[in-house]
C-alpha cells in the first residue's frame, strides 16, 4: 500500500500540467512567507516590517477569524462577517502575494513550500522563502470517537422565537474532568452552578465514546438521546504537520526553541508558533493570547528590534458563561457574574483587528438588543 506522502507525489504528479513554480521577483528585501492566516500569522502579517520583506500568504482561508466571538455568531448575536478581517486589507505588493492554497510539505534545505491550490485541487507548485512562518493551527481533536465526524453539528439556538419549544429542549454537558479547568476554583464553581441551575440543563461527568444519528453513548455504559451534538474537545495536528519528518511533541506539535525556530531545520531560517507549536521545556495553553503574543514577538525578531528569546506572561483570562454572566481570571483580581460579563465584551471589542470590525461588531449588538438575535440559515 502507498504512504500518503507518496500518493500526495502521484496526486501532483497526475495533475504536473497545471503545476506552476512561484518566484518572488528580486528586490533587495527578504522573502517572507507566511503559512495560515490565524491568530499568530495575522499578528506577524500585522507587525512585520514591509520595507524589509517582501510578504506572501499561503492558506486555504481568506480571513482572519477572531475566535473568541464566534458562538455569539452561531446563535444570531452577532454576523459572522462582523468577525471577519480580509487578509487583502493588510496591502500587499501585488496580487499573487496571497495564495488561495494548502501547504503540501516543505524542503527546508531548498528554503521551498510545496504548496496545492484549493481553487483547483491537483493544482502544484512551490514557493521559495528566505524566512518562514508556519502557523497553521490545529482541527478538533476526535479522539477517534466513532460517529463524530457524521452526526455532530454546531447549535443554533433562539428561545424567545420559538417559544413552543424551548421547554422541550434538554442540553447536557458532557465533561470528563473541570469545566474551564484552567479558571480559578472559585471561578469554575460559579460556572458551573449556574450551568446547573438552568432549566433543561443537565452536567455529566463521563466520556462520550460513541455519537450516533440518535444518540450519544458514555464510557460508564449511558446513552443520551438527542438530535443535535456538538463537540467541542482538544486540538490535533493537521494533516500537513502530521507528514514533516521532524521533531514533535507527543501531541504531534513541532517543537521550536525560544527563539521560535523549528527544530529540525537545518538552515535556522523557519519559524513555527499557535496551536501547531510547542517551544521545548516551555509548554504553553493553545490560546489566542499566546499565538497573538509569539506572532508580536516573532515580527520583532524578524524586523531585528530584538535578540531576546520569548517570554510569555498572562494576561489573564476570560469567559462568558451565558445569561449576561462572565467569569473574570486576571493577575490584579478574579471577577464573576455581570461585572465580569461586562468586562468581557469591553476587551474583546478593543482587541478586534481593525476600526471597521470595533465599529461593526457594537452595532450587531444593539441590533440584536433591539430587534433579537438574527436566525437566517446560510448553507
Amino acid at each position: 500500500m502507498l504512504s500518503l506522502a507518496t500518493r500526495k507525489t502521484l496526486k501532483c504528479q497526475i495533475y504536473l500540467c497545471h503545476s506552476v513554480r512561484y518566484l518572488t521577483t528580486v528586490s533587495g528585501r527578504k522573502r517572507l512567507v507566511i503559512l495560515g492566516t490565524g491568530w499568530g500569522s495575522y499578528s506577524v502579517l500585522k507587525n512585520i516590517d514591509k520595507k524589509q520583506f517582501d510578504v506572501t500568504v499561503i492558506s486555504p482561508r481568506n480571513h482572519f477569524l477572531f475566535t473568541p466571538l464566534l458562538c455569539s455568531t452561531t446563535v444570531g448575536t452577532l454576523e459572522f462577517r462582523s468577525i471577519l478581517e480580509p487578509v487583502r486589507n493588510f496591502g500587499f505588493r501585488k496580487l499573487e502575494d496571497f495564495h488561495l492554497s494548502r501547504a503540501t510539505g516543505i524542503d527546508f534545505t531548498k528554503h521551498v513550500v510545496h504548496c496545492e491550490s484549493a481553487l483547483k485541487p491537483g493544482a502544484c507548485y512551490d514557493v521559495e522563502y528566505d524566512r518562514l512562518v508556519i502557523g497553521v493551527g490545529s482541527l478538533s481533536n476526535t479522539y477517534n470517537t466513532p460517529g463524530v465526524a457524521e452526526h455532530a453539528f454546531f447549535l443554533k439556538d433562539v428561545a424567545r422565537l420559538y417559544k413552543g419549544k424551548k421547554d422541550s429542549v434538554r442540553v447536557t454537558l458532557v465533561e470528563s474532568n473541570k469545566i474551564l479547568g484552567s479558571f480559578d476554583k472559585r471561578l469554575q464553581k460559579f460556572a458551573e452552578k449556574q450551568i446547573q441551575s438552568r432549566r433543561g440543563f443537565t452536567l455529566a461527568r463521563d466520556l462520550v465514546t460513541g455519537v450516533y444519528e440518535d444518540h450519544v453513548v458514555l464510557k460508564t455504559g449511558g446513552k443520551l438521546p438527542c438530535g443535535l451534538v456538538v463537540w467541542s474537545t482538544g486540538l490535533a495536528p493537521r494533516e500537513f504537520v502530521r507528514d514533516m519528518d521532524i521533531p514533535k511533541n507527543p501531541r504531534g506539535q513541532i517543537l521550536t526553541n525560544r527563539s521560535l525556530q523549528v527544530q529540525g531545520d537545518p538552515t535556522g531560517q523557519s519559524y513555527a508558533l499557535g496551536d501547531c507549536a510547542d517551544i521545548v521545556d516551555m509548554p504553553l495553553p493553545c490560546t489566542a493570547q499566546v499565538a497573538e503574543r509569539q506572532g508580536r514577538y516573532l515580527a520583532l525578531l524578524l524586523n531585528n528590534r530584538t535578540s531576546e528569546e520569548f517570554k510569555f506572561f498572562s494576561a489573564g483570562m476570560l469567559a462568558y458563561i451565558g445569561g449576561y454572566q462572565g467569569l473574570t481570571d486576571l493577575p490584579q483580581g478574579k471577577l464573576q457574574g455581570f461585572p465580569s460579563w461586562f468586562l468581557w465584551r469591553s476587551a474583546y471589542l478593543t482587541q478586534l483587528g481593525s476600526w471597521r470590525l470595533r465599529m461593526q461588531v457594537p452595532v450587531d449588538w444593539t441590533k440584536t438588543l433591539l430587534f433579537g438575535r438574527d436566525i437566517s440559515r446560510l448553507e
